[in-house]
């Protein structure tokens, strides 16, 4: 972070707005030129903010984050004390200026330093664990593990889903090189009711292509997410992704589908063919698009004849469509066009035949129409 010395001060007031009044814990900047005060943007998390970077950065601009505590203290002293500026180019450079304050702190309490560094990964750590969807409960079990500075551990956490029960262990290793330990991945097993044996899966974490536990719970479910991903030449790209759980990996997983934006599906083309009332309302249309991006089992409200129906749903991109189960979250076909039940459908085919002309092509004749349907696949 660097900075024009006139700006010292006020951004020195903003860093402490950002830690005390927004508590935010980190602040992320452009790292190749100077900034001002309006261009640093607070997180609450490590994970938060470094996520930000990712997103924003470009050949160009590298953007990068520092702890806001850390730089409120190395910039306190500074000020105190103006040997402890770091000047270069006519610009001071707080984040060297970061650097020699830990370094000076190593110097100071050199039999605390330890406990200093395990302190910033601990928090790193935990606020991923947190945003990869696993709470807070972890948190006494990931200090104690870390102060006992063995190679590797795992911790466990259980969940229920409904009447789904998910356990789920998540693995951590310390660096060949440095004393941080890093979060690369956990296991998650679902039994789901009334099946007797569980379902595995392995979901590796890393700086992208990562999926939350509640997402991981929804693909074992057999429901498709939505993720912004990044291929092997590091190209951004967005697919829905399930499980194809009649093929496995050489190391047991279930071999990932990916359908992408080429392939065709519109999520929003697909709930417009449905007579469900969110959809007329602009707020509760993003939250349900949101939610079943997420891979989610929506409950939403279908307009039949004037009536309203509980219905639930799910994406199904593979088909182009979406699923939909009745209020006992039982599977039924739903004709698309009409928005209504098969059943339903067929006591209407008598008048739609009375009213062909009305869906007569340009010529006169009847317009042709395809009444075969794909096949569903089973969730």
């Amino acid at each position: 972070m660097k900075i024009h010395p006139n700006d010292f001060e006020d951004i020195l007031l903003d860093i402490k707005k950002q830690r005390w009044d927004h508590r935010n814990e980190f602040v992320t900047f452009l790292d190749n030129t100077a900034i001002g005060r309006e261009d640093l943007v607070g997180f609450p998390s490590a994970y938060e903010a470094q996520e930000f970077c990712y997103e924003n950065s470009t050949d160009y601009d590298q953007y990068s984050y520092l702890s806001t505590r850390s730089v409120y203290r190395a910039m306190s002293e500074a000020l105190q004390n103006k040997s402890l500026m770091v000047e270069s180019n006519g610009l001071i450079d707080i984040g060297a200026m970061v650097s020699a304050y830990y370094i000076r702190l190593e110097q100071q309490l050199p039999i605390i330093n330890n406990n200093i560094m395990n302190e910033k990964n601990f928090d790193y750590l935990k606020d991923q664990v947190k945003f990869t969807g696993f709470g807070e409960s972890l948190e006494n079990a990931l200090k104690e593990n870390l102060q006992k500075q063995q190679p590797e551990f795992s911790l466990e956490h259980k969940h229920e889903f409904g009447k789904d029960q998910t356990s789920a262990v998540l693995h951590f290793k310390r660096s060949d090189t440095t004393d941080n330990y890093f979060f690369n991945g956990y296991d998650i097993s679902l039994k789901k009711e009334g099946i007797d044996e569980a379902i595995k899966q392995n979901f590796y974490i890393g700086k992208e292509n990562n999926f939350t536990f509640k997402e991981a719970y929804n693909l074992l479910s057999g429901r498709a997410v939505n993720k912004d991903l990044v291929n092997r030449e590091s190209q951004s790209y967005n697919a829905w992704v399930q499980l194809n759980f009649k093929e496995t990996e050489e190391s047991g997983n279930f071999k990932k589908q990916y359908f992408n934006e080429r392939y065709g599906y519109n999520l929003e083309d697909a709930l417009s063919k449905y007579p469900i009332k969110e959809l007329s309302n602009n707020v509760d249309k993003e939250k349900l698009i949101e939610s079943l991006q997420k891979g989610n089992r929506q409950t939403v409200t279908f307009i039949v004849d004037g009536n309203e129906q509980k219905r639930f749903i799910e994406a199904s991109p593979k088909f182009k469509s979406i699923n939909v189960y009745d209020s006992n979250n039982q599977r039924i076909k739903q004709s698309a066009k009409e928005g209504q039940s098969e059943s339903e459908g067929q006591g209407k085919k008598q008048s739609a035949k009375e009213n062909q002309s009305q869906d007569s092509g340009d010529d006169g004749k009847p317009a042709r129409k395809n009444n075969r349907k794909k096949k569903q696949g089973i969730s």
